[in-house]
Protein backbone atom coordinates (compact mmCIF):
# COMPACT_ATOMS: atom_id res chain seq x y z
CA UNK A 1 0.00 0.00 0.00
CA UNK A 2 1.28 3.45 -0.81
CA UNK A 3 -0.55 6.72 -0.07
CA UNK A 4 -0.05 9.64 -2.26
CA UNK A 5 0.01 12.86 -0.34
CA UNK A 6 0.57 16.24 -2.53
CA UNK A 7 2.84 18.94 -1.24
CA UNK A 8 0.71 21.63 1.11
CA UNK A 9 -1.68 19.37 2.98
CA UNK A 10 -4.81 21.18 2.95
CA UNK A 11 -5.98 20.24 6.21
CA UNK A 12 -8.41 21.65 8.41
CA UNK A 13 -7.15 23.47 11.50
CA UNK A 14 -8.32 21.07 14.31
CA UNK A 15 -8.51 22.66 18.01
CA UNK A 16 -5.79 22.16 20.76
CA UNK A 17 -7.45 19.60 22.19
CA UNK A 18 -8.11 17.59 19.24
CA UNK A 19 -8.55 13.90 20.31
CA UNK A 20 -6.00 10.90 19.30
CA UNK A 21 -6.41 9.84 16.42
CA UNK A 22 -7.87 13.08 14.64
CA UNK A 23 -4.83 13.72 12.61
CA UNK A 24 -4.76 10.56 11.32
CA UNK A 25 -8.62 10.35 9.81
CA UNK A 26 -7.91 13.90 8.66
CA UNK A 27 -5.06 12.41 6.48
CA UNK A 28 -6.63 9.51 5.82
CA UNK A 29 -4.26 7.19 7.72
CA UNK A 30 -6.11 3.73 9.06
CA UNK A 31 -5.27 2.51 12.20
CA UNK A 32 -4.87 -1.01 12.98
CA UNK A 33 -4.68 -1.85 17.13
CA UNK A 34 -1.91 -4.43 17.14
CA UNK A 35 -0.49 -5.26 20.70
CA UNK A 36 -2.73 -2.77 22.27
CA UNK A 37 -1.46 0.22 20.48
CA UNK A 38 -3.48 2.15 17.35
CA UNK A 39 -0.52 1.60 14.67
CA UNK A 40 -0.68 3.42 11.57
CA UNK A 41 -1.50 1.88 8.65
CA UNK A 42 1.37 3.36 6.28
CA UNK A 43 4.36 2.63 4.30
CA UNK A 44 7.66 4.87 4.21
CA UNK A 45 7.34 6.80 1.45
CA UNK A 46 3.75 8.26 2.57
CA UNK A 47 4.78 8.49 6.35
CA UNK A 48 7.74 11.16 4.94
CA UNK A 49 5.21 13.23 2.66
CA UNK A 50 2.85 13.15 5.39
CA UNK A 51 5.33 14.52 7.69
CA UNK A 52 6.49 16.97 5.29
CA UNK A 53 2.98 18.66 5.00
CA UNK A 54 2.33 18.58 8.33
CA UNK A 55 4.87 20.46 8.93
CA UNK A 56 4.87 22.79 6.26
CA UNK A 57 0.83 23.37 7.51
CA UNK A 58 1.17 23.54 10.73
CA UNK A 59 -2.64 22.09 11.83
CA UNK A 60 -3.23 23.53 14.88
CA UNK A 61 -1.70 25.82 17.57
CA UNK A 62 0.30 23.04 18.53
CA UNK A 63 2.91 20.72 17.10
CA UNK A 64 1.75 17.52 15.41
CA UNK A 65 3.07 14.50 17.83
CA UNK A 66 4.16 11.03 16.24
CA UNK A 67 6.24 8.19 17.36
CA UNK A 68 6.93 4.68 17.13
CA UNK A 69 6.05 1.18 18.59
CA UNK A 70 7.95 -2.05 18.80
CA UNK A 71 7.77 -4.53 20.63
CA UNK A 72 9.96 -3.70 23.87
CA UNK A 73 7.58 -0.68 23.56
CA UNK A 74 4.01 -3.26 23.28
CA UNK A 75 5.60 -4.76 26.13
CA UNK A 76 5.84 -2.05 27.93
CA UNK A 77 2.53 -0.36 27.80
CA UNK A 78 1.10 -3.16 28.57
CA UNK A 79 2.66 -3.12 31.67
CA UNK A 80 2.30 0.39 32.75
CA UNK A 81 -0.29 2.40 32.50
CA UNK A 82 1.80 5.83 32.35
CA UNK A 83 3.49 4.65 29.51
CA UNK A 84 0.62 3.75 27.45
CA UNK A 85 -0.99 7.08 28.27
CA UNK A 86 1.97 8.72 26.78
CA UNK A 87 2.25 6.14 23.64
CA UNK A 88 -1.79 7.30 23.26
CA UNK A 89 -1.58 11.21 23.09
CA UNK A 90 -0.20 11.00 20.79
CA UNK A 91 -1.15 12.03 17.07
CA UNK A 92 0.40 9.07 15.24
CA UNK A 93 2.53 6.07 16.23
CA UNK A 94 4.57 4.08 13.58
CA UNK A 95 5.32 0.79 13.73
CA UNK A 96 9.60 0.36 13.90
CA UNK A 97 9.39 -3.40 14.40
CA UNK A 98 8.81 -6.26 11.88
CA UNK A 99 7.37 -8.28 14.68
CA UNK A 100 4.31 -6.15 14.31
CA UNK A 101 4.11 -6.21 10.46
CA UNK A 102 4.14 -9.80 11.29
CA UNK A 103 1.36 -9.97 13.10
CA UNK A 104 -0.68 -7.76 11.14
CA UNK A 105 -0.45 -9.92 8.64
CA UNK A 106 -1.49 -12.73 10.43
CA UNK A 107 -4.27 -11.46 12.07
CA UNK A 108 -5.90 -8.37 10.21
CA UNK A 109 -7.29 -7.68 7.13
CA UNK A 110 -5.32 -4.24 6.73
CA UNK A 111 -1.66 -5.69 7.16
CA UNK A 112 1.16 -3.01 7.84
CA UNK A 113 2.66 -2.44 4.15
CA UNK A 114 6.23 -2.29 6.04
CA UNK A 115 8.16 -1.36 8.90
CA UNK A 116 8.65 2.37 9.06
CA UNK A 117 11.93 2.34 11.14
CA UNK A 118 12.94 5.71 12.16
CA UNK A 119 16.22 5.51 11.14
CA UNK A 120 15.23 4.96 7.65
CA UNK A 121 12.54 7.24 7.98
CA UNK A 122 15.17 10.31 8.77
CA UNK A 123 16.47 9.91 5.11
CA UNK A 124 13.36 9.87 3.61
CA UNK A 125 11.99 13.08 4.82
CA UNK A 126 15.69 14.62 4.80
CA UNK A 127 15.72 14.68 1.06
CA UNK A 128 11.79 15.70 0.82
CA UNK A 129 13.33 18.98 3.08
CA UNK A 130 16.16 19.40 0.85
CA UNK A 131 14.26 20.28 -2.13
CA UNK A 132 10.97 21.93 -0.37
CA UNK A 133 13.10 23.86 2.27
CA UNK A 134 11.70 22.57 5.30
CA UNK A 135 13.50 22.28 8.49
CA UNK A 136 15.57 20.03 11.40
CA UNK A 137 15.85 20.47 14.91
CA UNK A 138 17.86 17.64 16.77
CA UNK A 139 17.78 17.21 20.46
CA UNK A 140 18.68 14.52 21.93
CA UNK A 141 22.30 11.87 22.41
CA UNK A 142 25.55 12.38 23.90
CA UNK A 143 27.49 16.07 23.42
CA UNK A 144 29.86 13.51 20.94
CA UNK A 145 27.39 11.79 19.22
CA UNK A 146 24.79 14.94 18.56
CA UNK A 147 27.81 16.73 16.90
CA UNK A 148 28.66 13.90 14.73
CA UNK A 149 25.49 13.19 13.90
CA UNK A 150 24.51 16.40 12.64
CA UNK A 151 28.02 16.83 10.93
CA UNK A 152 27.78 13.54 8.68
CA UNK A 153 24.05 14.68 8.45
CA UNK A 154 25.33 17.64 6.81
CA UNK A 155 27.65 16.45 4.59
CA UNK A 156 24.90 13.87 3.02
CA UNK A 157 22.32 16.85 2.47
CA UNK A 158 24.04 19.84 2.08
CA UNK A 159 21.09 21.59 0.70
CA UNK A 160 19.11 20.51 4.62
CA UNK A 161 18.22 23.49 6.72
CA UNK A 162 18.98 22.55 9.99
CA UNK A 163 17.43 24.91 12.15
CA UNK A 164 19.59 24.16 15.63
CA UNK A 165 20.26 21.17 17.85
CA UNK A 166 21.76 20.00 21.08
CA UNK A 167 22.25 17.15 23.43
CA UNK A 168 19.72 15.55 25.73
CA UNK A 169 21.70 16.36 28.67
CA UNK A 170 20.12 18.88 30.27
CA UNK A 171 18.09 17.77 33.01
CA UNK A 172 16.12 20.97 34.72
CA UNK A 173 16.65 23.37 31.63
CA UNK A 174 13.74 22.47 29.67
CA UNK A 175 12.15 25.81 29.72
CA UNK A 176 15.31 27.18 28.15
CA UNK A 177 15.74 24.16 25.84
CA UNK A 178 12.12 25.27 24.82
CA UNK A 179 12.69 28.37 24.06
CA UNK A 180 15.59 27.81 22.18
CA UNK A 181 13.51 25.50 20.01
CA UNK A 182 10.55 28.30 19.32
CA UNK A 183 13.14 30.56 18.51
CA UNK A 184 14.64 28.41 16.16
CA UNK A 185 10.99 27.86 14.76
CA UNK A 186 12.08 24.22 13.08
CA UNK A 187 9.37 22.53 10.87
CA UNK A 188 10.37 18.78 12.47
CA UNK A 189 11.96 18.58 15.50
CA UNK A 190 13.55 15.18 16.13
CA UNK A 191 13.74 13.79 20.07
CA UNK A 192 16.21 10.96 20.05
CA UNK A 193 15.99 10.65 24.01
CA UNK A 194 15.03 6.69 24.58
CA UNK A 195 11.67 5.58 25.96
CA UNK A 196 10.39 7.08 27.86
CA UNK A 197 12.09 10.62 28.02
CA UNK A 198 11.41 11.11 24.71
CA UNK A 199 7.80 10.84 24.93
CA UNK A 200 7.50 12.43 28.78
CA UNK A 201 9.08 15.51 26.64
CA UNK A 202 6.83 15.67 23.71
CA UNK A 203 3.50 15.41 26.10
CA UNK A 204 4.97 17.89 28.39
CA UNK A 205 6.18 20.82 26.17
CA UNK A 206 4.16 20.23 23.16
CA UNK A 207 2.03 22.97 24.22
CA UNK A 208 4.30 25.31 24.39
CA UNK A 209 6.26 24.47 21.07
CA UNK A 210 4.42 26.84 19.44
CA UNK A 211 6.79 26.95 16.47
CA UNK A 212 7.43 23.71 15.78
CA UNK A 213 5.80 21.89 13.09
CA UNK A 214 6.46 18.27 13.60
CA UNK A 215 7.48 16.34 16.99
CA UNK A 216 8.95 13.10 15.77
CA UNK A 217 10.17 10.56 18.73
CA UNK A 218 13.45 9.34 17.43
CA UNK A 219 14.87 6.79 20.29
CA UNK A 220 18.31 6.23 19.72
CA UNK A 221 18.59 7.78 16.09
CA UNK A 222 21.42 9.96 16.47
CA UNK A 223 23.76 6.82 17.26
CA UNK A 224 22.94 5.43 14.29
CA UNK A 225 23.62 8.84 12.37
CA UNK A 226 26.78 9.65 14.25
CA UNK A 227 28.17 5.86 13.58
CA UNK A 228 28.24 5.20 17.26
CA UNK A 229 25.91 2.11 16.22
CA UNK A 230 25.60 0.23 12.97
CA UNK A 231 22.34 -0.98 11.56
CA UNK A 232 21.98 -4.96 11.54
CA UNK A 233 22.32 -6.38 7.80
CA UNK A 234 19.46 -6.33 5.39
CA UNK A 235 18.42 -9.77 5.54
CA UNK A 236 18.53 -9.52 9.93
CA UNK A 237 16.05 -6.53 9.16
CA UNK A 238 13.62 -8.30 7.31
CA UNK A 239 13.38 -10.96 9.39
CA UNK A 240 12.70 -9.31 11.83
CA UNK A 241 16.40 -9.46 14.23
CA UNK A 242 17.79 -6.89 14.50
CA UNK A 243 17.31 -7.52 17.96
CA UNK A 244 19.35 -10.26 18.08
CA UNK A 245 22.48 -8.63 15.86
CA UNK A 246 22.02 -5.59 18.36
CA UNK A 247 22.17 -7.99 21.27
CA UNK A 248 25.79 -9.34 19.83
CA UNK A 249 26.82 -6.24 19.71
CA UNK A 250 25.78 -4.76 23.54
CA UNK A 251 25.30 -8.38 25.02
CA UNK A 252 25.30 -6.75 28.91
CA UNK A 253 23.26 -4.31 28.19
CA UNK A 254 20.27 -5.47 25.86
CA UNK A 255 20.76 -9.42 26.79
CA UNK A 256 18.06 -9.27 30.04
CA UNK A 257 15.80 -6.87 28.09
CA UNK A 258 14.53 -8.93 25.23
CA UNK A 259 14.88 -12.03 27.30
CA UNK A 260 12.02 -10.33 29.23
CA UNK A 261 10.83 -8.38 26.70
CA UNK A 262 10.57 -10.29 23.62
CA UNK A 263 8.56 -13.32 24.96
CA UNK A 264 5.93 -11.39 26.22
CA UNK A 265 5.29 -8.97 23.11
CA UNK A 266 5.26 -11.73 20.76
CA UNK A 267 2.01 -13.20 23.38
CA UNK A 268 1.01 -9.51 23.10
CA UNK A 269 1.19 -9.27 19.29
CA UNK A 270 -0.58 -12.31 18.21
CA UNK A 271 -3.54 -12.16 21.00
CA UNK A 272 -4.40 -8.22 20.64
CA UNK A 273 -4.91 -7.31 16.66
CA UNK A 274 -7.97 -6.33 15.07
CA UNK A 275 -8.53 -3.34 12.30
CA UNK A 276 -10.50 -0.22 12.67
CA UNK A 277 -10.44 1.94 9.32
CA UNK A 278 -10.02 5.19 9.46
CA UNK A 279 -12.77 7.86 8.58
CA UNK A 280 -12.65 11.90 8.70
CA UNK A 281 -12.70 14.32 5.55
CA UNK A 282 -9.30 13.32 3.64
CA UNK A 283 -10.10 9.57 4.12
CA UNK A 284 -13.80 9.99 2.39
CA UNK A 285 -11.89 12.11 -0.66
CA UNK A 286 -9.83 9.12 -1.30
CA UNK A 287 -12.20 7.05 -1.24
CA UNK A 288 -14.68 8.94 -3.80
CA UNK A 289 -17.26 10.12 -1.42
Amino acid sequence: MTLNFSSGLDLPNPSPTRRRGDIAALAGVPLVPIGGLPIAVIDRAASARLIIDLARSRPGRRPVVMTSANGQVVSLVARDPEARRLFLAADLIHADGMPLVFASRLRSPAPLPERVATTDLFHDVARLAEVEGASFYLLGGEPKVIDRAVANVRERYPRLAIAGYRSGYFAGDEGRIVDEINAAAPDVLWIGMGVPREQEFSEAYRRRLTNVGVIKTSGGLFDFLSGKNRRAPGWMQAAGLEWLYRTALEPRRLLLRYLTTNPHAAYLLLTRASYRPASGPLADRRRGQ
